[in-house]
């Protein structure tokens, strides 16, 4: 064994269409059951690309954060089950014209990075397993959230940095708590 897995903090990001909160609060129902919730961000308009229209013209992006450390090897499960989520979203809020009714996003942040996975292959993402990869969407560095060239807009517009950074403070105390 090389040495411990890496204490993180998980995060999910959650679209959903703009004009139904009643999908954000069924997900973070959902979400609070599985995992618990220790922080949600703002409500941010998802205009910077329209990726997602086969969900809605109009999208709203949230995150929320989970309580305590957890460990970095479970990435690949946690998009699984955020997977059964879209699909039972599907059928609870009648969208027969999608996949789903909402999008997952589950990831990571420490120190360093923000870690979002992904069931879509490409030159940047890293094979976990089970259909699952990785992407480091951001990096922390000099006081700041770094984008890279392959970033999405979104994030790149710097939209979220407070909420990411507020869950990088989190964990920041709860690594020292747990190494005092």
């Amino acid at each position: 064994m090389f040495g411990p897995e890496p204490l993180v903090k998980r995060i999910c990001g959650v679209l959903y269409p703009e004009d139904n909160i009643n999908y954000f609060d069924w997900t973070l129902s959902e979400l609070e059951k599985l995992w618990g919730v220790e922080l949600v961000s703002e409500p941010v308009p998802f205009d910077r690309t329209d990726y997602y229209h086969d969900i809605a013209p109009k999208l709203t992006r949230r995150f929320i954060c989970t309580p305590g450390l957890i460990n970095a090897g479970g990435l690949a499960d946690w998009k699984h089950a955020t997977h059964e989520l879209e699909e039972q979203s599907r059928f609870i809020f009648n969208n027969i014209r999608s996949i789903r009714a909402i999008n997952l996003d589950p990831g990571y942040i420490d120190g360093a990075r923000l870690v979002l996975a992904s069931t879509k292959d490409h030159a940047h993402r890293i094979w976990l397993r089970d259909g699952i990869y990785a992407e480091i969407t951001m990096r922390y560095r000099f006081s700041s959230w770094v984008s890279f060239d392959y970033t999405f807009p979104d994030f790149k517009s710097g939209v979220y940095d407070k909420f990411l950074s507020q869950v990088r403070e989190f964990w920041l105390q709860e690594r020292k708590l747990n190494h005092d």
